[in-house]
């Protein structure tokens, strides 16, 4: 069990998966329905926590060596990493299916250090960014303390 709490109060429980450490960032989020490798490696999300909005992912696994292992950053092209702080799933799928998978979504996260939650009602999040704009957020393991408060 682990807590997603933003900075106006409002928290979002689920469990950890990828890295597992806690991390701080804004929270927004994608609607994308496929490509959540690409997400991953967009270096527009760096230093965020990402919310996806379609509700299963992982279900492709990754495949860090396939063609399109190197994302344009303005002029410059650098290897395949992900550059977010935190990865916000309703859904995760451990069992993933794809010939060319290399890893999981989970095993690819925590190698990357990237903290993953899952099993968090998505929709609610998402709305809530809606109204309220991105906020910063803070994932923790079990309850938070005083100090994730602040």
């Amino acid at each position: 069990m682990a807590t997603l709490i933003l900075e106006d109060g409002a928290r979002y429980t689920g469990t950890l998966f990828g890295h597992k450490a806690p991390v701080t960032g804004e929270v927004v989020f994608t609607t994308g329905m496929t490509g959540y490798q690409e997400t991953l490696t967009d270096p527009s999300y760096c230093g965020q926590i990402v919310c996806m909005t379609y509700p299963l992912i992982g279900n492709r696994g990754v495949d860090p060596v396939s063609p399109s292992k190197f994302v344009a950053s303005g002029y410059v092209v650098r290897e395949w990493c992900v550059e977010m702080r935190g990865f916000i799933v309703s859904e995760l799928c451990d069992v993933p299916s794809n010939w060319q998978m290399k890893k999981t979504l989970d095993q690819y996260l925590d190698e990357q250090g990237v903290t993953g939650l899952y099993g968090v009602d998505t929709r609610a999040l998402t709305k809530h960014v809606r109204v309220y704009g991105t906020l910063r957020g803070r994932i923790v393991e079990e309850e938070a303390t005083e100090a994730d408060l602040e």
